[in-house]
């Protein structure tokens, strides 16, 4: 109880403590770190480009399946283990695994354009601004003060997975569905908050593996740009039938 208690009165203090000049305090990320970080994030954007071009061509020819998400697969194991010292052949592997992940949700945004194409600009809008929010929330937060919860999160990612084993062995729910939907939105919301600490940590000691990290935020953006547009598809078609029974 005195832990609990002094967790509480710590977080209640730190709250009060912030200003606006915390805004500005990146006094614990040095100069060197804040390059990196530079480095991440224009790869990251680049990355999200890459995904966009995918998402295109799936639409144009439709590509997205099976051997798009298998090329993502491959082009992320195959850039984790090459040498870090080939740079190019490392972003061209990213960029490649990007343009696959575009492809693979492809037909989840072709459905959106078909249903209503503010969905699609409304859940990238919301997964950016949220993706920036919980970033910066991260840097401005003491050093690993969140890495704790890396552990937490891979329970969490275990148990999806076990839930979709399940599904796919008795037979799933909507009930069912719509839990590992909010639940995996809530986990790699969490993983966003880690992952960015955990780059922040490695960057301090050394490792200034920009297009591995870029990849791992990229990994997070997707997952839940993923989880956002099945929600708002959800919302939307719940409305529909709401005005189907009204008229």
């Amino acid at each position: 109880m005195d832990a609990m208690s002094s967790f509480f009165e710590s977080q209640s203090a730190s709250r009060n403590n912030w200003s606006y000049d915390s805004l500005k305090n990146f006094r614990q990320i040095s100069p060197v770190v804040q390059t990196h970080l530079k480095q991440v994030y224009l790869s990251l954007c680049c990355a999200l480009i890459a995904s966009a071009a995918g998402a295109y061509l799936h639409i144009i020819w439709n590509i997205g399946g099976l051997l798009t998400t298998l090329g993502c697969m491959g082009s992320s194991i195959w850039l984790l283990s090459t040498p870090s010292h080939k740079e190019q052949k490392r972003v061209a592997l990213l960029m490649a695994a990007a343009l696959f992940e575009g492809a693979s949700i492809g037909p989840l945004i072709d459905l959106a354009i078909e249903i209503d194409p503010s969905i699609l600009v409304s859940a990238f809008v919301g997964c950016a601004v949220a993706f920036g929010c919980f970033s910066m929330a991260a840097m401005l937060a003491r050093r690993r003060e969140y890495l704790y919860l890396g552990g937490l999160l891979s329970s969490g990612l275990s148990i999806m997975f076990w839930l979709q084993f399940a599904s796919s062995v008795f037979g799933g729910s909507a009930s069912l569905f719509k839990f590992e939907l909010y639940f995996g939105l809530l986990v790699f919301v969490g993983y966003i908050v880690v992952d960015t600490q955990d780059i922040i940590e490695k960057a301090h000691f050394g490792d200034l593996d920009y297009v591995k990290h870029a990849l791992t935020l990229f990994t997070d953006f997707a997952a839940v740009f993923v989880r956002i547009l099945i929600i708002m598809l959800k919302n939307s078609e719940k409305n529909e039938k709401k005005k189907k029974r009204r008229n």
